[in-house]
């Protein structure tokens, strides 16, 4: 049970805001191994193969979380004025929708099922049937050689590209001139219906691609359409009257339940300005509640296309963006920076890594530095949240909003 758990006034001038770093682990779980991640560490890999500077993010802590490595050129000493740690996950799994729900209370007893030989036959009969056509691939593949392989194939049949990985995952690809996104989307919803029980996948994933040969990936036209989970901490927030706010790709990851207001994004920078803006908003109109990002563009773009000098590149358009968030943090209000897996973009293949969660927080007016330790699961941003805004939340995971007064 959650150690907070009673029962609440929701707070509704508060404003927590909790943002996402998509796949930026902080090193390998005790239980990688089973995963054969042992070894992995998604962010000393990827500043060794690339090293760039992010001062903002080691003014929070970030040098100071177990196992990072810290250096004059990545992440100098000097005075810390945020709360850190890292988070163990203790659902099995390695992927997007594990991780997000443990945040928000759901601790997951079996891994999602996932189909490391491809779709079965009566799978892909059934979903022929529902398209009308028929499909091509049907097996794991990274998504950019996908399209390479198969492209063409595509443009001259106009049969889907369907494809999984190591998560579990049913992908659809499609060009966006042979296929209409709205079509494409429908396939996509027809597979989730049908992707049910035995044969259930945590989520459908439409990927639409354009142009000519090489091909580019639509990802701002990407949509997800998830497995509903059970309740989660956001519908907690919901019916105690506050805000919920998602931006990014987290509403598709909770299957669109618990939010009073979605925002699309295309990128990272997009889903930071995008961010600040509604920040800002809530501090003019002196509201609160709950806004929740996930900047995907880390696991996207570069994570699973093995490119650490991309991810670098990212992590220091976040530090660059990091003044500007922490500004617009109300007096009162919080900030959280989680990861919710790794994708070390120097670890062999081109899955995601089983990996510690980060965890770095801001409020106001901190003196210096708060150790928030090693949690022992990923919930407890959940219950923190919960205790933050006053809703009552019964489920797992230990606040820590407390330490951050």
């Amino acid at each position: 049970m959650g150690r907070f758990s009673r029962p609440g006034a929701y707070t509704e001038a508060m404003l927590l805001t909790i943002i996402v770093l998509d796949s930026v682990g902080v090193g390998e779980l005790p239980d990688a191994e089973r995963f054969g991640d042992a070894g992995a560490h998604t962010l000393n890999h990827t500043l060794a193969a690339a090293p760039v500077p992010l001062p903002n993010l080691a003014r929070l802590g970030l040098g100071r979380v177990p196992t990072v490595v810290t250096g004059p050129n990545t992440l100098p000493g000097g005075e810390v004025r945020g709360a850190f740690g890292r988070m163990r996950e203790v659902s099995p799994g390695k992927d997007t929708s594990t991780g997000h729900w443990e945040f928000m209370g759901v601790q997951l007893q079996h891994p999602f099922q996932v189909f490391p030989d491809g779709f079965p036959r009566a799978v892909m009969d059934a979903f022929d049937a529902l398209i009308g056509r028929g499909h091509l691939c049907s097996r794991p593949y990274s998504g950019t050689d996908v399209i390479r392989d198969f492209g063409e194939e595509h443009l001259r049949t106009g049969f889907p590209i369907v494809y999984t990985s190591a998560d579990s995952v049913f992908q659809i690809a499609a060009h966006e001139d042979v296929v209409p996104l709205e079509t494409l989307y429908e396939w996509c919803q027809a597979a989730r219906d049908l992707l049910q029980g035995e044969f259930a996948v945590a989520r459908v994933i439409a990927r639409p691609f354009r142009g000519e040969w090489p091909f580019e990936r639509a990802n701002e036209h990407r949509r997800d359409f998830s497995l509903e989970p059970p309740r989660t901490v956001l519908d907690a927030l919901r019916e105690a009257g506050g805000e919920v706010v998602g931006i990014g790709k987290i509403p598709d990851i909770y299957a669109h339940r618990g939010f009073t207001e979605e925002i699309h994004t295309d990128n990272n920078a997009d889903g930071v300005q995008k961010t600040l803006a509604r920040m800002r908003r809530a501090a003019q109109e002196g509201t609160g509640g709950l806004i929740f990002t996930n900047l995907v563009d880390f696991d996207a773009k570069f994570g699973h296309r093995r490119d650490p000098q991309g991810y670098s590149r990212s992590l220091a358009e976040f530090d660059t963006a990091l003044p500007d968030l922490l500004a617009a943090v109300p007096e009162g209000g919080a900030l959280l920076v989680i990861s919710d897996h790794g994708n070390d973009p120097t670890w062999h293949g081109t899955d995601h890594t089983r990996e510690y969660g980060l965890l770095l927080a801001y409020r106001p007016g901190m003196a210096g530095a708060v150790d928030l330790g090693e949690r022992a699961t990923f919930a407890d941003v959940g219950t923190t949240a919960a205790e933050a805004l006053g809703a009552a939340w019964e489920g797992p995971g230990e606040s820590f909003w407390k330490t951050l007064s």
